[in-house]
């Protein structure tokens, strides 16, 4: 059966930056850029975001077009023989599946709340009552059920349309309605009184804030962002390289998504510092900053409710592109190992990702005694730890080893594939350090993870 194509160039590079634009560039990427010293470690970032994610993203395109087939087959078409990497294949499925367990439900949240904003529910309520109505809203099982059940019920039936009239054709509105947002808001914050101090806190490097955190930390978290935001290790990113023709060169097409993952955290950035100084709030880290700073934010603004109901589109859009590049994975899972058709394999996923989108929805209500981290974490919280410092890393280094491993695909069938077609090569040069040294980093990310969750060194030092 010929495998589907992209229809165009832009289709490709959208969908797939849509998968590496997901919430994490919102609202992890200004709390960290602020509490590390602003554009200085923007500018960290930055560079190991080259040295780190590119590399990776070119070699998980390139084993998608090599094998034409997603992560579920693509090692056994290119493996030398009698090897096992195959065996990573069941590792990328379940990453894939996992990270749907718990981002359903909270694309689910950004549809409630764009809801909330534009029915005016946050106007003139206090800050305590904003932050309540939260609470209620993760208090409530049947609600987020039924959101949750909405977007996977949206995202499916997206990608059952075809990866031409379906994800490709609603993935490019998306991303361009999705960027446009943005921008609105970019103008609206940064024009706002009192944003100044916002964005010279944003903009202005700040080598002895930097300095004060300490260098170390702040080149874990630069390398940690830089790693995660990409989405790489799960062959999330594999499936679009099997989608695309040998015209152009995976370098070239790697930079150009890298680059709009960056803008669309950059801009986020400009839309919350902004708006934080000019109202005196505090950039709060995770679920808080999106859900009860910026309500609070919205209130004092003029056009608020409008502006408010803007970010929540923007918010729901960065959620439902990743949410549709995955949902489109899962599919290829069934189309390639049992040759189900579309419908067929979008069908059995609804009934299998609802069902396993249910204990994150019951993990914030009926569930909560159930704290699988220690106090207060959630079985999101588990979810996420599971992806995200498991699966995300270890999946990398699979993809890292196999494309220049003498034992696995190899570096010059990895580098014939990468750079087939037009457009910039992949740098040999590099080849000693994306063979010897970038596995060691990946490996560093690995354990710093565990150490940042468990704090695992400060219990043996203690000793």
């Amino acid at each position: 059966m010929q495998r589907e194509k992209f229809s165009s160039r832009l289709g490709f590079v959208l969908i797939s930056a849509g998968c590496a634009i997901g919430l994490g560039n919102v609202w992890r990427f200004p709390y960290i850029t602020g509490q590390y010293g602003g554009a200085a470690f923007v500018l960290i970032y930055l560079f190991f975001l080259l040295i780190l994610g590119l590399p990776i993203m070119v070699m998980e395109f390139a084993v998608g077009r090599g094998s034409q087939k997603s992560a579920a087959r693509s090692f056994h078409e290119l493996e030398p023989k009698g090897t096992k990497w195959h065996w990573y294949s069941y590792g990328a499925m379940l990453g894939n599946y996992m990270l749907m367990m718990f981002y359903t439900t909270v694309g689910g949240w950004m549809l409630i709340y764009f809801l909330k904003m534009v029915k005016g529910e946050f106007s003139g309520q206090t800050p305590e009552a904003v932050e309540g109505i939260f609470g209620q809203m993760l208090a409530n099982p049947l609600e987020m059920g039924i959101w949750m059940v909405i977007v996977v019920l949206l995202g499916f039936g997206i990608c059952s349309l075809g990866l031409r009239n379906g994800v490709e054709k609603i993935t490019k509105v998306m991303m361009s309605c999705l960027l446009l947002i943005m921008l609105g808001l970019v103008i609206r914050s940064v024009t706002l009184p009192g944003a100044g101090e916002g964005l010279r806190f944003y903009l202005l490097p700040d080598f002895h804030k930097m300095a004060e955190s300490g260098i170390m930390p702040v080149v874990n978290a630069a390398m940690g962002q830089a790693f995660f935001t990409l989405s790489l290790g799960i062959g999330a990113m594999a499936i679009f390289g099997s989608y695309i023709g040998r015209g152009r060169r995976l370098t070239g097409e790697s930079i150009s998504i890298t680059v709009l993952d960056t803008v669309v955290a950059l801009m986020s950035g400009l839309i919350i510092f902004p708006a934080c100084s000019a109202f005196g709030r505090d950039p709060g880290q995770g679920p808080g900053l999106v859900f009860i700073t910026l309500p609070n934010i919205f209130n004092q603004m003029p056009l608020g409710r409008f502006f408010g109901s803007l970010f929540f589109v923007f918010m729901s859009f960065a959620a439902l592109s990743t949410i549709i590049a995955v949902f489109e994975n899962i599919l290829s899972f069934a189309m390639d190992l049992w040759g189900w058709s579309r419908k067929k394999a979008a069908l059995i996923n609804v009934i299998a990702i609802i069902l396993l989108s249910i204990p994150c929805v019951l993990g914030f209500n009926l569930w909560a005694g159930f704290q699988p981290l220690g106090a207060g974490s959630t079985i999101q919280d588990l979810e996420d730890f599971i992806v995200s410092n498991n699966l995300l890393p270890l999946g990398s280094l699979v993809y890292l080893l196999f494309c220049t491993s003498r034992y696995g695909w190899g570096w010059d069938n990895f580098i014939k594939e990468a750079d087939a077609g037009n457009g910039m090569k992949f740098p040999k040069a590099v080849r000693f350090y994306v063979t010897y040294i970038l596995p060691l980093i990946v490996l560093f990310i690995f354990f710093q993870g565990y150490n940042n969750k468990f704090h695992i060194l400060d219990a043996i030092f203690k000793k």
